[in-house]
């Protein structure tokens, strides 16, 4: 069994509400075939298709400072790879719920204001033709 760990940032957040695809970092040695086997058996869901994208290891500068003389080396990263797992229709997961509950939160808001500004308006106008009408009343 190997672990698979989702990769939480705005561009996959936006991608999952899209596409229902779903960016996964996976071990280095896993295929495509592995990796669609062990998502469905890890989060029991339906895989439709995966994508796999290799990133190297970056280089980074490390300091010694032992005793009195200090030097630099270059040291790396690990390399990871990164699977973009599209679901099969009706196929979910969970990773965004609290991102997805306020989504849906903020369109209720935002239909309620418009639809609170239009009945503002409405009123405005209704209001504005009394006016009218009483100011011609009682010439």
């Amino acid at each position: 069994m190997h672990f698979m760990k989702p990769r939480l940032s705005e561009k996959a957040f936006a991608q999952s509400q899209a596409t229902n695809t779903f960016v996964i970092d996976v071990p280095v040695g896993l295929n495509k075939h592995e990796i669609a086997h062990a998502v469905t058996k890890q989060f029991d869901v339906a895989v439709a298709t995966v994508r796999i994208v290799n990133r190297p290891g970056k280089a980074k500068r490390v300091m010694n400072l032992t005793g009195k003389r200090s030097s630099n080396r270059l040291g790396t990263q690990a390399d990871t790879r990164k699977a973009y797992v599209t679901l099969a229709e009706g196929s979910h997961l969970p990773f965004f719920q609290a991102e997805e509950a306020e989504v849906a939160e903020a369109t209720k808001k935002a239909e309620k204001k418009t639809d609170d500004k239009k009945a503002e308006k409405k009123t405005a106008k209704v209001d504005k033709k009394a006016d009218k009408l009483a100011k011609k009343e009682t010439k």
